[in-house]
């Protein structure tokens, strides 16, 4: 690994951060989450055209600017350092590359412009489950290991979550992220040449905005339900009700969208193979989440070593004394190694690398927040001032995108960490004694 970035990743880098500058400052933010769609739609088409956030890491042929995940994730730690609302995340990092792996030639030639563009934004919804779940960063129960020969032996069928990848099939793991059946979430039936949705999805990022939703949704009876994605155009489809929910980070805004009788399209033709491994689209998240937190993480304890120089106590900076040194060293020690986490998930694009960097991220940036608050004083806790929104997006993070004990099992697991040769416990796991 070339540790070294590009000029024209220094170049991304530069524009972007100057943009935000003068576009983005704290005042601005909180103005953005107050109006319908959540974000600044003006600076977002502005993103669009220079430097073309929305397309960095989409195909030069549809529109994007051809760069890769490390480009993408470089963008996201600057908008992470002002805490932008933006569609970003669940639009280029979530929802294009999904159309990409899994959409028809037609689907990818219609939709992937618009999204690069930024006429068009899109989100993934997940009846159940979350999104980690959903995209194979964590999985249901206690390790969610995968025994030998891709043996899910998590749950209780045993299925291959390998074994076949056709679009046919339980995509991407065989979970039930999806829901429906007895356990609510979407359901999907045939309706003459069309599809139609029912059903309730809760927690979905942007989805009050979106223009286009991937809805997972489940289809057939009970006993032989498989789970597909939809695609649904909320502007043309009816039946559709979004609610803007009241989060904790009103800088990343959730809905919950109903379907009832909603008409949809599959992402992607039945019995076709999938386009790459769902994995990858999993390991992308997770990079993304990664810096967009180190830049978090960042920008907080920039403000708190700027803080710690003029507050002064006992007739001298607070900064100065060897205690508050320790701490911000502490902090300044673990940004910078979450960042090195992130870029090389970035770069490897490996799942193992990104779990455990996502993981490394929120954590620090949790802990950061924390200090960074408690070492404000009594102006940190204030609704004035910035650090509570910083503390707000950490802890929204990780609830959303954790818990980072499930987001490590998951990357050791995946990574075979754990002995497959034992005779404890179900094929696969190692007896695990808890003290």
């Amino acid at each position: 690994m070339d540790a070294a970035f590009s000029d024209e990743q220094e170049e991304i880098r530069r524009t972007l951060r100057e943009v935000l500058a003068k576009h983005a400052g704290m005042d601005a933010v909180r103005a953005a989450v107050l109006t319908p769609a959540g974000h600044d739609t003006d600076l977002w088409r502005r993103l669009a055209e220079r430097p073309g956030l929305p397309g960095l890491a989409v195909e030069r042929r549809y529109g994007g600017a051809g760069c890769g995940l490390l480009e993408l994730a470089l963008a996201c730690e600057e908008t992470g350092r002002v805490l932008l609302p933006s569609p970003l995340l669940a639009t280029s990092a979530v929802t294009a590359p999904l159309i990409a792996a899994l959409g028809t030639p037609e689907q990818r030639n219609d939709l992937l412009p618009r999204l690069v563009s930024g006429e068009l934004t899109g989100t993934l919804a997940v009846p159940r489950g979350t999104l980690p779940d959903a995209l194979g960063l964590t999985v249901p129960g206690t390790l969610g290991l995968t025994g030998p020969g891709g043996v899910d032996r998590s749950g209780d069928s045993g299925r291959s979550r390998n074994s076949d990848r056709s679009w046919g099939g339980d995509w991407p793991w065989g979970g039930d992220w999806a829901g429906g059946g007895r356990s609510g979430g979407v359901q999907a039936r045939r309706s003459g040449d069309g599809w139609r949705l029912y059903g309730e999805a809760r927690q979905v990022l942007d989805g009050h905005s979106a223009g286009l939703l991937l809805i997972a949704a489940r289809t057939g009876g009970y006993a032989d339900a498989r789970t597909l994605l939809f695609v649904v155009r909320p502007g043309t489809a009816s039946g559709v009700t979004r609610t803007r929910l009241t989060s904790l980070d009103e800088t990343r805004p959730q809905a919950r969208i109903e379907l009832r009788d909603t008409e949809a399209e599959p992402l992607g033709l039945p019995g076709s193979r999938v386009r790459g491994e769902p994995a990858e689209v999993g390991a992308g998240v997770a990079a993304v989440l990664a810096a967009e937190a180190v830049g978090a993480a960042d920008r907080a304890l920039e403000r708190t070593v700027g803080y710690a120089r003029v507050r002064e106590q006992f007739g001298r900076p607070i900064g100065s004394f060897q205690a508050v040194k320790h701490r911000l060293a502490d902090l300044y020690v673990a940004v910078q190694a979450a960042r090195s986490a992130a870029y090389y998930a970035a770069w490897s694009g490996r799942p193992a690398a990104a779990g455990l960097a996502l993981a490394q991220a929120l954590e620090t940036a949790r802990k950061v927040a924390g200090e960074a608050v408690q070492l404000h004083g009594g102006i940190g806790v204030t609704w004035e001032h910035e650090a509570q929104l910083y503390f707000k997006r950490a802890t929204s993070d990780e609830l959303l995108f954790g818990p980072v004990d499930r987001l490590r099992a998951r990357a050791a697991g995946t990574a075979g960490l754990f002995d497959t040769t034992g005779p404890f416990g179900a094929p696969g796991e190692r007896e695990t004694v808890v003290l």
